[in-house]
């Protein structure tokens, strides 16, 4: 057996939705962290723009403009780890290339375990699908993460670490 829940974040969602289609003997569980709206249709216009930028841009530019956003919206202690990590921008066009245009509640069908839709109170881009991928999905539920955005694990660490850890308990009491 695999690992007790697959946590998919932002594009990582959309390829942990993947992975429940392709092994989902392997997933007991799937935590959906700000990725629960659609990437079909023209909500990936701007998207396909950034990812088309992208590689045109200097990285020591992008990771500059990046640590600065970061650090101009979260407190240091929770945002340096992920800054002395860096960032692998160069990946960007090819992962966004994979989630575009691929991803609706739909894609919930494929999933055989229950689902935790964790998403910020004040994410209103990638909740604008949370309804759909919920009711698409007999075992789903929502919660929120009061006052956060998109970046719920930064806004809210302790919140969403609980959120989490409130689902991996129930999936192995479920066992």
């Amino acid at each position: 057996m695999g690992p007790p829940w697959s946590w998919g974040t932002r594009s990582g969602g959309y390829a942990s939705l993947e992975f429940a289609r392709v092994r989902p003997e392997r997933l007991r569980g799937l935590v959906l962290a700000g990725a629960s709206a659609s990437t079909r249709g023209a909500w990936a216009a701007p998207y396909r723009w950034v990812a088309g930028l992208v590689p045109r841009l200097p990285a020591d530019r992008l990771a500059e403009w990046n640590d600065w956003l970061l650090r101009r919206t979260y407190p240091a202690e929770v945002v340096e780890a992920t800054i002395r990590s860096g960032y692998a921008f160069h990946a960007l066009p090819a992962a966004w290339g994979e989630v575009l245009g691929r991803f609706d509640a739909g894609a919930m069908r494929h999933v055989a375990a229950p689902v935790l839709i964790l998403n910020g109170e004040k994410d209103s881009v990638f909740r604008s699908g949370e309804a759909e991928f919920a009711r698409a999905h007999p075992r789903a539920r929502v919660e929120l993460i009061p006052r956060a955005r998109h970046l719920a694990n930064f806004d809210d660490p302790d919140a969403f670490s609980d959120a989490v850890r409130r689902f991996a308990r129930q999936l192995s009491s479920s066992t």
